[in-house]
């Protein structure tokens, strides 16, 4: 599962980038979202929005919504004109994480990930997650320590444990590579 984590200004609660705002629909003040959910319109399901740029984020709760093409459409209170719409243009849409169902067994949110100490079978620290990547084969972790490092996100193969309580994923990796 995806995301990004981050605090909110002001707000200690992480939160879970959802999508963002990449067009205008129609003349009455719509937009299109590219939704970063799974399917893309369970974002619909999530709320408040958390919306804005470079830390400077806002509450929105969405009126209308709906589903275009690839993309998701929605309306928000006080955006009724293109040219409003034009202004949130590029906009982020985070949710927070605590208002996300929690995950299956073996399945991660990618901000639960983000922050944890990656060990080696041998005791070896290679540092932490700093992020998540997704790629065609698998979902790849961002390990910054001593170097970066790209190690796959592959549960019983390179990762052979995630202890979220502890802080720490297990891996079975050459620290040298």
């Amino acid at each position: 599962m995806s995301g990004q984590g981050a605090a909110p200004a002001g707000s200690a609660e992480r939160r879970v980038l959802m999508g963002r705002v990449v067009g205008v629909f129609g003349v009455r003040g719509w937009l299109k979202i590219e939704s970063y959910s799974e399917p893309r319109d369970r974002l619909f399901s999530y709320r408040p929005w958390l919306m804005g740029r470079a830390g400077s984020l806002r509450e929105v709760v969405p009126v209308e919504m709906g589903e275009q093409g690839k993309n998701v459409v929605v309306r928000l209170p006080g955006c009724d004109t293109v040219e409003q719409a034009q202004t949130l243009l590029g906009e982020d849409i985070w949710v927070l994480r605590a208002s996300l169902p929690a995950p299956s067994p073996g399945e991660y949110y990618w901000v639960d990930l983000e922050g944890l100490a990656v060990i080696t079978t041998d005791g070896v620290e290679l540092g932490q997650i700093s992020h998540m990547i997704a790629t065609g084969a698998n979902d790849v972790m961002v390990v910054r320590g001593d170097r970066e490092r790209l190690l796959p996100f592959t549960p019983g193969h390179a990762v052979q444990s995630v202890d979220l309580s502890a802080g720490r994923v297990v891996v079975d990796w050459d620290p040298d590579f």
